[in-house]
């Protein structure tokens, strides 16, 4: 197959598993794609704030908030806002409630409430080691994805409260609140028909569980050998460990980079 385009989650999968480094082989294999004319795509939870790194590779497109909002270059390809009145009553409720809430923007901000649980699934899925931006009152910005932090129970009286939103959990501690679907398959079918190129001809390489259905709708699926159980088993292939050059590693077998870049030392 004559592959045109590969889709890559950032942490856990272009990022080490270890430390939330990039790799100098991970580096060195996208530039490789990118000179060879492949195009390449960052898809990830993270808000488009957080993806300087993988901007400085060369990479110019993104799905950022989980397939909620879209940019290539400077131009926005997909977005999908919340509601503004479903916001507002729900930032009111999770107040009342204590709730921690993220909310997306270009940039990432959280409510005034945060316990330990909260901090450490940041860190665990966005490599945030610092509590983000507080807000106490609600953003004037175009919001394109809610988090809420809680356990089942919590979900549970979350729904009752909010029975026309959705909770899809993609993290232990972590659910997106949804008032129209945002997946980040949605976000990859509209980068592929801005660039008219078929989902077969399309990579994408991924580690947790909102890669799932990015990983199904492409024509090679592939996860990292740190990914959960549920996307290995729906993966094409899986490679090895992100901070074991896992990358790299796929994409030689694979035929679309060169046998030449070997060095994986973190930097």
């Amino acid at each position: 197959m004559n592959y045109k385009i590969v889709f890559f989650d950032i942490d856990g999968t272009l990022t080490s598993e270890k430390d939330g480094s990039i790799s100098s082989s991970t580096k060195n294999s996208i530039k490789a794609l990118l000179n060879c004319g492949m195009k390449v795509v960052a898809a990830t939870g993270r808000p488009y704030s957080m993806c300087n790194e993988l901007m400085e590779l060369g990479i110019e497109t993104f799905i950022t908030a989980n397939g909620a909002y879209v940019k290539h270059k400077q131009s926005v390809i997909y977005k999908n806002p919340l509601n503004s009145e479903i916001l507002r009553k729900v930032v009111l409720f999770a107040q009342e409630e204590k709730y921690g809430l993220s909310f997306y923007t270009e940039d990432l901000y959280v409510n005034d409430v945060t316990d330990k649980k909260m901090v450490s699934a940041l860190e665990e899925t966005l490599s945030i080691k610092n509590v983000p931006t507080r807000i106490k009152q609600l953003l004037y910005d175009e919001v394109y994805l809610v988090c809420l932090f809680a356990d089942e129970p919590t979900v549970r009286k979350f729904n009752q409260k909010f029975p026309h939103l959705s909770c899809k959990r993609w993290h232990p501690y972590i659910v997106n609140v949804l008032d129209k679907d945002v997946a980040k398959s949605i976000a990859v079918s509209k980068v592929l028909e801005h660039f008219s190129i078929s989902p077969s001809e399309a990579v994408a390489f991924g580690d947790g569980e909102n890669d799932l259905d990015m990983l199904e709708i492409v024509g090679l699926g592939i996860a990292m050998g740190n990914s959960c159980e549920k996307l290995k088993e729906v993966a094409n292939y899986v490679t090895r460990k992100s901070s074991e050059a896992g990358i790299e590693y796929a994409l030689k077998k694979f035929g679309l980079i060169k046998e030449k870049h070997s060095n994986s030392t973190t930097i």
